[in-house]
């Protein structure tokens, strides 16, 4: 009995010196990817003391691949990975080049954060336009022609910008003061919600991953819900988009941001075959032949009113949608300075874009909804 004893104790003691020798978790690297659902220009990985933003596809056709890392003061990279700039975060002061960035950092809570904005007139949020009238966001000049100066003495944590080609000369002599600079390719996803979801980008920068996640499941959810509720539409109504510029009539293509709307919408986009993310130019027979009996026509340029339209080009009168008042666009609601609200918010709201929609071709289904972004011309 004491022998056998005494080998149980022995084979304990072996348990319990293994268990010593493991390493412990905090001692390896473990890597987890935050959940992107929707947007397809960047992925976020989480490791024991950095996180790293890889981004795909900034500008169309780029076949490059960015990567930054994120650190805490104090913590340490591996030496093997090459990044293109590191970020101490949580970021005190940044500077965002464009008017789709303002909502994110509003959204987040970390609009204060705001040093410094190019052509600040672009903006229409009332709560950063406040801040703008104390002085406390700097004017930069215009987006091609940063005033690279000012925005040096500002001494921002971040420059958040955007490359249409991947050439930008301002934002590559900011880079060599040692100012960290980050590409936004949010501009380039064709998702309604994939482009809400750049939000969580921001929300990486400022150590607010939670809120980040909530805000954009609750657009999310809300989307979701009022494209479910255009399925009981009894109709289907038929969709006219764009207008002329120079004799070429210009609309959206049929994979595009626009076009996705209104099939969310449970709406018949006459252009919904063509195959292409961006704008289709077209001759205004093939426009007029195919789109003069429809129903709605949504987004016709830049115009603002049926006169105007009418002192434009005679021929958008021949258009039903045109005599029965069925246009709609979002250019006549702006911010103080004349920035348009939809370029701005637009982008990440796509929720209360779908209600607008819905409500222009299905009023019965949303009847408490009021127009938020889109007015009927006049």
């Amino acid at each position: 009995m004491q022998k056998l004893l005494l080998l149980l104790i022995f084979f304990l003691l072996i348990i319990s010196c293994k268990e010593v020798q493991k390493p412990s978790s905090s001692s390896t690297e473990t890597e987890k990817a935050i959940q992107i659902t929707y947007a397809k220009g960047f992925e976020i990985q989480s490791f024991n003391e950095y996180k790293v933003i890889t981004l795909k596809n900034v500008w169309p056709g780029s076949e490059r691949e960015f990567k930054y890392a994120l650190i805490e003061k104090g913590a340490t990279l591996p030496s093997s990975e090459t990044f293109d700039a590191i970020i101490e975060i949580p970021v005190k002061k940044i500077v965002v080049t464009s008017t789709t960035h303002i909502p994110s950092l509003e959204m987040l809570g970390v609009e204060e954060s705001l040093v410094g904005f190019p052509n600040l007139d672009y903006i229409s949020s009332i709560k950063t336009r406040k801040r703008i009238a104390e002085d406390a966001i700097v004017e930069l000049g215009r987006n091609e022609d940063i005033n690279t100066e000012v925005l040096i003495n500002l001494s921002p944590d971040l420059v958040v910008g955007f490359a249409v080609d991947g050439v930008n000369k301002t934002l590559s002599i900011i880079k060599k003061t040692g100012i960290p600079i980050v590409y936004n390719g949010d501009w380039t996803e064709t998702s309604p919600l994939g482009k809400a979801e750049w939000i969580k980008f921001f929300g990486v920068f400022f150590k607010k991953e939670k809120e980040a996640d909530s805000i954009f499941s609750e657009i999310m959810t809300q989307y979701l819900i009022a494209k479910e509720k255009a399925l009981k539409a009894k109709n289907r109504p038929t969709v006219l988009s764009g207008a002329m510029y120079k004799d070429v009539w210009h609309l959206p293509q049929g994979n595009s941001w626009a076009a996705q709307f209104i099939a969310d919408a449970n709406g018949e986009y006459l252009w919904k075959e063509s195959e292409g993310t961006g704008s289709l130019s077209l001759n205004l027979e093939n426009v007029l032949e195919k789109g003069v009996n429809a129903d709605y026509w949504i987004g016709p340029g830049y115009f603002s009113s049926l006169q105007q339209l009418k002192d434009t080009h005679n021929v958008y009168i021949q258009f039903d949608a045109f005599k029965n008042e069925n246009v709609y666009n979002f250019t006549n609601k702006k911010g103080e300075t004349g920035g348009l609200l939809y370029f701005e918010l637009a982008p990440n709201r796509p929720d209360i874009v779908l209600k607008d929609i819905i409500k222009i071709l299905h009023p019965e289904l949303l009847p408490e909804h009021e127009l938020f972004f889109f007015d009927k011309l006049q």
